[in-house]
């Protein structure tokens, strides 16, 4: 197989990562549980499947992510903004690997604060969860996110310069990203906002992922 072919390969594989992990993102606030998380319903909640899986989901989403940038920058190599996608993909694996393990934190830690709550029922250990959330780890996840969001702003530019995929096509998920952040909120109310900005994450996903397979059958 030549580079050229091992290339192609790459990109459409890589094509796929990022589509799915759009979905995976959307399916994130679909999947998890929204609830008072005050109360012992809460801790029924933490303590549930479901709130493993739904963040399980979410690793997912970033772990695809990181693997979607490595095709774009396969396929901009060779133009003029090479060391912006490289950048951006350094950007957005440095930023993944520190949000994993907070993810992993969420699903499996407030599992267990959940479980035992409700075999005691009681709602004394659910203070324990913000103590989780919002420990040192807090840091290593809000630097991640706004590695990953960066990552994405600095490959909507690359990609509006490259002439190779559509302008337009990292826009969507360069904003969608960019509001990550402030709506990671566990109240019902957030729900929608999640959903749509989820949503929004599937169709620049998407995007870029149709281009990056259209540019391997005209090469």
């Amino acid at each position: 197989m030549t580079e050229r072919l091992r290339d192609r390969f790459r990109i459409r594989q890589a094509a796929i990562s990022l589509t799915l992990s759009g979905i995976l993102f959307f399916l994130f606030p679909v999947v998890r549980p929204f609830f008072d998380e005050s109360s012992l319903q809460g801790a029924r909640e933490f303590a549930s499947v479901q709130w493993v899986m739904a963040h399980a989901l979410g690793m997912g989403g970033f772990i695809l992510l990181a693997l979607g940038f490595l095709g774009v920058h396969i396929l901009l190599r060779q133009t003029k903004v090479e060391r912006w996608a490289f950048r951006a993909l350094v950007m957005c694996w440095v930023g993944a690997g520190l949000t994993l393990p907070f993810f992993g934190a969420e699903a499996f830690s407030l599992q267990v604060i959940g479980q035992a709550a409700v075999n005691q029922n009681s709602t004394d250990l659910i203070p324990l969860v913000n103590q989780v959330r919002f420990g040192p780890g807090i840091i290593f996840a809000g630097t991640g996110l706004i590695l990953v969001a960066a990552a994405t702003i600095v490959l909507a530019s690359a990609i509006w310069k490259s002439d190779v995929l559509s302008r337009w096509s990292g826009v969507p998920l360069a904003g969608a990203v960019a509001v990550y952040i402030p709506q990671l909120q566990g109240a019902p109310v957030f729900q929608p906002i999640r959903i749509a900005v989820g949503l929004t994450i599937v169709i620049g996903c998407a995007w870029i992922s149709a281009g990056m397979v259209r540019s391997t059958k005209n090469s």
